[in-house]
């Protein structure tokens, strides 16, 4: 009996070791594949804070978690989708990182297209009257909005973690991929949060003794707005990047080669350090972008003019 007892030790002993492991192989696996798609998470984390400009600062938070709460369930669609795709039709991916892609090219082409209104007159601001006046619905069509945006992010997210997984199993790649899709969203949309609520802790600062606490928070209060509109630039420029070179990489992968060899072609006939090898590829992706994104806005305009133009009278 005292036998049989020891041995039942010894075997939980070595299942605990075999999770212990499995746990660390889980971890190191979702680091090196977090580490691969920092660069997409790095731009959600610039396009989303745009969404909650404009809002009541009393819904800000509320607001942040549910497109936080959206992106939680377009990771967990995501990966269950990617993971039995990559069983039975892994030839979609390209297909569907295109399709991605431009949806990203034509969110940048349309803000682009919108600040130029604004020069020309033709934009306006949110007014102080407009903000307080935001219905449930407008905050239900900016959520949407931003868990739309966030979708093709969390797809091309997921999709680069799964291709630098290097683990044969199945249930080991699921895992890393679920611990990679929960740390990228903590991270971007907590980001997101303490930026949207940064004016706050400065008003708060203000109240606060000794002078240089007064003088931190007066400048924190001053410097948001400044540091969101170079958010909302930083948003659009990404949109455009990431969606360039989606498509660039993925025509590629489809039989479409001249759009990655040509910009292949010039980064290596660039002799220059790495980094200025790598800004000359993100702005020629971004310039692709702009290209395909205006092209789309271009077309879905006519199609609409097209769509609700009046019947001549006869």
């Amino acid at each position: 009996m005292a036998g049989s007892f020891f041995a039942l030790l010894d075997d939980i002993a070595v299942l605990a070791r075999a999770a212990a492991a499995s746990v660390d192989d889980v971890v190191a696996g979702a680091a090196k594949a977090s580490a691969k798609s920092a660069g997409v998470v790095i731009d959600d984390a610039a396009v989303s804070p745009q969404y909650v400009q404009g809002i009541s600062p009393k819904r800000e938070l509320p607001v942040v978690w549910k497109i936080t709460r959206g992106s939680l369930l377009n990771k967990a669609g995501i990966i269950v989708g990617i993971m039995l795709l990559s069983i039975w039709a892994p030839w979609v991916f390209p297909w569907l990182l295109l399709v991605g892609g431009t949806y990203l090219a034509y969110e940048g082409a349309e803000k682009v297209w919108h600040w130029i209104g604004r020069l020309r007159g033709h934009g306006d601001e949110h007014t102080v009257e407009q903000i307080v006046e935001r219905t449930q619905t407008d905050e239900k069509q900016i959520v949407a909005s931003a868990v739309r945006t966030d979708l093709v992010l969390s797809i091309e997210i997921m999709l680069i973690s799964l291709a630098n997984i290097d683990a044969d199993s199945w249930l080991m790649r699921l895992a890393i991929l679920v611990v990679v899709g929960v740390l990228m969203t903590a991270i971007v949309y907590g980001s997101v949060a303490l930026l949207v609520k940064m004016d706050d802790v400065g008003f708060w600062m203000r109240r606060r003794r000794p002078r240089w606490v007064k003088v931190l928070g007066t400048w924190l209060v001053k410097a948001m707005p400044v540091v969101f509109r170079l958010l909302s630039v930083v948003g659009v420029v990404a949109m455009l990047w990431v969606g360039g070179h989606i498509l660039i990489v993925n025509l590629a992968e489809v039989g479409v080669l001249w759009p990655y060899e040509l910009l292949h072609t010039i980064t290596h006939s660039v002799h220059a350090p790495g980094l200025v090898i790598w800004l000359i590829d993100s702005g020629l992706s971004a310039v692709f972008g702009l290209i395909w994104g205006a092209v789309v806005v271009t077309v879905l305009a006519a199609v609409a003019r097209l769509r609700f133009r009046k019947p001549e009278a006869r």
